[in-house]
């Protein structure tokens, strides 16, 4: 039977996930919530284009 707790023990995650945690948790959404508020503004004001 696996004994997961020695198991989870030998585990270490390889640089590369580190590396791309970093690049994913640091980076900066300003662009899309201001993109999104654009958006709204332009829905509130009757003026985006429907079909």
């Amino acid at each position: 039977m696996i004994q997961f707790e020695e198991e989870l023990k030998k585990f270490y995650k390889s640089p590369e996930v580190g590396d791309i945690e970093d690049v994913i948790y640091n980076q900066d959404m300003t662009d899309a919530t201001d993109l999104l508020f654009k958006i709204m503004q332009q829905d509130n004001n009757g003026t985006t284009n429907r079909r």
